[in-house]
């Protein structure tokens, strides 16, 4: 089988004689042989193994992706971020603990983009409507008169 593992900027990996590979998804860890059928999956965050046929194994830490088997032959796989190495423990220790804490530094930025966005979006209605007291651009005076602030 052929291996191709890709990131936006380059190519982690591009290897044949692949004898079986190993990766993980939301439903847990599957393996691949030769023949395996036609498959289409999201990856986890995760390590993704593999042993050649002469009996070298490779791994590549992968922050989720797609992967895609085809012809029972090909394997790609693209992902945000991948990082090859030869010791699994290290991989799995360092890897994967920085791509995790990636992850939810981003979830922290897009929340508090999302809260950012909802306050300059009431601040703007406020703005716009003078029917909602001092904070509008107009405020009404009890006379009814719409007085600049």
């Amino acid at each position: 089988m052929s291996l191709l593992i890709t990131t936006p900027t380059s190519v982690a990996a591009k290897l044949s004689g692949i004898r079986h590979l190993r990766a993980e998804d939301s439903s847990g860890a599957f393996g691949i042989w030769p023949g395996h059928a036609d498959l289409l999956t999201a990856l986890a965050i995760s390590v993704i193994s593999w042993r050649t046929a002469d009996g070298r194994e490779g791994h590549c830490a992968v922050r989720g992706g797609v992967l895609t088997i085809r012809d029972g032959a090909q394997i790609a796989v693209a992902t945000r971020e991948a990082v090859t190495g030869d010791d699994l423990h290290a991989l799995e220790r360092d890897v994967l603990t920085r791509f995790h804490r990636n992850v939810e530094e981003e979830g922290e930025a897009r929340s508090g983009a999302r809260r950012m966005h909802l306050a300059a979006i009431r601040h703007i209605l406020a703005y716009l409507r003078p029917d909602r007291g001092p904070a509008g651009y107009f405020a009404s005076t009890p006379e009814g008169r719409e007085d600049r602030p």
